[in-house]
């Protein structure tokens, strides 16, 4: 099954509950026969997450026949579900929209997103197309919402960058990109890479994250958890079919170690994505479209037994 970075739409299907050893896994109540993935926690259990922009009769906005994507917000309970589900608050006069992917930073005083080249504000210098990614940072303000969008400066228009996400610490962003050529070019279709964030909106120069990680096959949606163990998924070979869920323990010396495949129910047949874990190692979120779903890609909250 081909999944393409170019929509983001990773449209991932279960229901009720799956047990194992290790895992209790249960399909949420906000799924519906419409995509939800992206998935990202901030303080106060508030929920970030993807799915498609709707109008006043709850049909799908579409541009150029496609649906718009854009972010939502909610509140997580001592369930997992996810309640008092709204838009985030997003400036109108941005023009910001297809938005696949964010991530509050640790004080959340500024938002990471995926956008697309099409929103013409932003365009940068140069050729491009309009079909690759980028990642944008914002501001908040108050009574005006998420404003002041900026593309970040080591994104090159020929190339694709998404899934932003910021480490424990507030030091490191990591993101998947389809970089080409050089030291740091991407070994498969797209690869996790890393930036360091400096002083004054400063950031370093994008560094592939190596072997142990990456492969010749696709890697996407990376995840850094509280006790250094990044994850993320891949179609690589020997997984379960489609993306897989993986991870990899940072050590001591600064360094990933070996790729490790997540067990089933974690992982299904299809493309399981977006995998979140609590700083406790407790529970977390992934959105897969394995069979039994109520749709698309549907969000799914695990705990540990």
């Amino acid at each position: 099954m081909k999944v393409l970075l170019t929509c983001l739409c990773f449209i991932l299907n279960f229901s009720g509950f799956s047990q194992s050893p290790n895992y209790i896994v249960k399909n949420i109540d906000i799924n519906d026969d419409k995509p939800h993935f992206g998935l990202s926690v901030g303080q106060s259990n508030e929920v970030l997450f993807t799915s498609y922009l709707l109008n006043k009769n709850g049909k799908i906005k579409t541009f150029f026949d496609q649906g718009i994507l854009t972010l939502y917000t909610g509140i997580k309970d001592e369930t997992g579900n996810i309640n008092n589900v709204k838009l985030l608050q997003i400036d109108p006069k941005e023009d910001v929209f297809q938005i696949t992917n964010a991530v509050f930073s640790p004080d959340k005083k500024k938002l990471y997103v995926t956008t697309n080249y099409i929103n013409r504000r932003n365009k940068p210098k140069g050729d491009y197309k309009e079909s690759n990614f980028h990642i944008e940072v914002a501001e908040y303000k108050e009574g005006v919402g998420w404003t002041d969008f900026k593309v970040l400066p080591f994104c090159k228009p020929r190339y694709s960058y998404a899934h932003p996400v910021i480490s424990p610490d507030g030091k490191t962003l990591y993101f998947t990109a389809n970089i080409r050529g050089g030291k740091e070019s991407a070994k498969g279709t797209s690869d996790i890479f890393k930036v360091d964030i400096l002083s004054n909106n400063t950031y370093s120069q994008p560094k592939n994250l190596g072997s142990t990680v990456n492969s010749y096959s696709g890697e996407m949606f990376p995840f850094m958890s509280a006790d250094n163990i990044l994850y993320f998924s891949s179609n690589r070979p020997g997984g379960f079919g489609g993306y897989d869920i993986y991870k990899c323990v940072l050590n001591a010396k600064g360094e990933f170690e070996k790729a490790v495949k997540l067990p089933k129910p974690i992982n299904s047949n299809e493309d399981d994505v977006c995998f979140i874990i609590d700083a406790d190692n407790a529970s977390g979120y992934f959105s897969s479209k394995r069979a039994g779903g109520k749709g698309e890609d549907d969000i799914y909250y695990f705990t540990l037994n």
